[in-house]
């Protein structure tokens, strides 16, 4: 979604009234009614899943990079584990170039979808520190990273990334930067986890939320939020949950599906507390760990009813409003 300043720039409209060609974000004077005025986009007020084009390959537990009209699902189980690699342009899915190594709970790190990372995951018999890059045409083996993981999230780029709480062992709360050569530990968060939702597009700024672990049936619901230096606990989600679907940034994310039970609940974050928004047509769990970095058009795919899904849909926010500029 275009924003104010890439539409038109840093002046300030001129219009009689509400100004109808505004965009998220934009600011302009009300000359009838004296007065500046602004518009945003209230994501948690409204909103609704539509389909998408299916994945050729039913699976879950995939990694997913890109946007609601520029993404790639990598890997996952068919079962078993898959190095099958599919690119959706908006409307349908491509297969492209595998992995080097098939796995699944794969960690998909970037936000463009012809640069991303595919970090450990699962390959019988046990977790990876493998990472492939990919290019836009195919996959590389770089720098691994320091531990074994997988089922984890992620924030950042794919040269500047954070990879983040997982498995082995549960619950993990190691906390890795990527800088584009090596990777590097950080401060762990607060409650080590796996199977988590996460969302965040540079990664001094991202979110943790729901997940579970071995001594923990059933889940957790809370939420952590970093800085680049620390974790902070915020508000909870409103429904525990793991093997969810995530997007968005560290203030405007989006959780959707999970378990236990299986659900199509989605709930919006606004930086503040968690609101429940439109359920996916398609409840399902081990869902896709990162497929948007808007939350505002969202794309989840693939995951488990059960059976395995190939299932796709793609949330569209669309209440915008409008609020005066008060001074104090």
């Amino acid at each position: 979604m275009a924003t104010y300043k890439e539409t038109v720039g840093t002046s300030v409209v001129n219009y009689a009234g509400n100004y109808p060609g505004a965009v998220d974000g934009e600011l302009w004077y009300d000359s009838t009614n004296k007065d500046f005025k602004y518009q945003y986009l209230n994501v948690t007020a409204a909103g609704s899943w539509s389909t998408g084009g299916s994945l050729n390959d039913a699976r879950s537990q995939v990694g997913g990079v890109g946007t609601q009209t520029a993404a790639i699902c990598i890997g996952g189980n068919t079962p078993p584990e898959t190095a099958n690699v599919e690119t959706y342009d908006g409307s349908s899915w491509t297969e492209v170039n595998n992995l080097n190594t098939g796995r699944r709970l794969t960690q998909g790190m970037g936000t463009v979808y012809t640069s991303a990372f595919a970090v450990g995951g699962y390959y019988t018999p046990g977790y990876q520190s493998i990472v492939e890059s990919w290019n836009g045409t195919s996959w590389t083996e770089t720098t691994d990273t320091n531990s074994a993981k997988g089922a984890g999230g992620q924030a950042g780029t794919s040269t500047a990334g954070i990879a983040f709480a997982g498995v082995p062992p549960a619950p993990m709360a190691t906390n890795e930067h990527w800088n584009g050569s090596s990777w590097t530990e950080l401060n762990d968060l607060n409650t080590g986890r796996r199977n988590i939702g996460s969302a965040g597009t540079v990664y001094t700024a991202a979110i943790a939320f729901g997940g579970d672990s071995d001594p923990t049936p059933g889940g957790f619901n809370n939420a952590e939020v970093w800085d680049g230096s620390t974790w902070t606990e915020v508000n909870n989600l409103n429904t525990t949950r793991t093997e969810l679907a995530s997007a968005g940034t560290s203030t405007l994310a989006l959780g959707s599906g999970g378990n236990p039970p299986v659900t199509g609940k989605t709930e919006a974050w606004d930086g503040t507390s968690w609101t429940e928004v439109a359920d996916l047509a398609t409840s399902r769990r081990e869902l896709n760990s990162q497929s948007s970095n808007s939350q505002t058009s969202a794309l989840v795919f693939g995951g488990s009813a059960p059976p395995y899904s190939s299932a796709t849909e793609e949330f569209t926010a669309a209440d915008f409003t409008i609020n005066p500029v008060t001074t104090s």
